[in-house]
């Protein structure tokens, strides 16, 4: 029993070592160039054992996107489903949490690698979009409406101020991950300040009655 318990500790992390040395062979090398073969080693295993957890590299990088994307999502919906106060509250809240969960680390990396690699890998692609840019848009667009039904918005078009919501952060994550760390094009300012920035002026487009 003392040796079986390391061992059982070790098998249940290796999903999670596997996403994780696969995440950054994708990023050194890109999807296209890293070999499955790569990716166990990276992680300390043989190759039949990376099989066992993901029969393929689609399957690999498709439970990366769930376990660093989709997943969030789901829980901010979850959220919003419960949610019974003033939806700008609510908005700026999920934007804020968005970045400090997705925006950094893993997550941001795993969104400016689809960007670089999706229209190489079109299945990839269409999976994204079903897992990550559809839900989020949904979500988005669906909190819009509630706000413009109970007359805290104007009517606004929701699609294209979805748009508006999302395209600075996509903007910050391909800063953070590209420049980031580097000292060519530094920040003049935190990540936070321009989301506070940025939902300051488009709550005050959207609001019905601007204070």
């Amino acid at each position: 029993m003392a040796t079986a318990a390391p061992r059982q500790r070790r098998k249940d992390a290796r999903p999670q070592e596997l996403l994780d040395a696969a995440l950054a062979l994708f990023v050194e090398k890109g999807f296209a160039a890293t070999r499955s073969e790569e990716v166990a080693a990276r992680a300390g295993v043989a190759k039949g054992t990376l099989y066992r957890y993901y029969p393929s590299k689609d399957e690999l990088f498709k439970a990366m996107v769930r376990e660093n994307l989709a997943v969030h999502i789901a829980e901010s919906a979850a959220q919003a489903a419960q949610y019974d106060g003033p939806i700008a509250d609510l908005l700026v809240e999920m934007m804020r949490a968005w970045w400090a969960k997705v925006g950094q680390g893993n997550a941001g990396v795993v969104c400016s690698l689809v960007m670089t690699e999706a229209r190489h890998f079109p299945e990839l692609a269409r999976f994204y979009v079903d897992e990550v840019i559809t839900p989020s848009q949904n979500l988005l667009g669906g909190l819009i409406e509630r706000g413009i039904r109970a007359g805290e918005f104007r009517a606004v078009p929701v699609e294209a101020t979805v748009h508006l919501l999302i395209a600075p952060l996509l903007h910050m994550m391909l800063h953070e991950h590209s420049f980031g760390d580097h000292d060519v094009c530094p920040h003049t300012m935190s990540p936070m300040e321009l989301l506070d920035a940025q939902m300051s002026m488009l709550l005050h487009g959207l609001l019905a009655t601007p204070s």
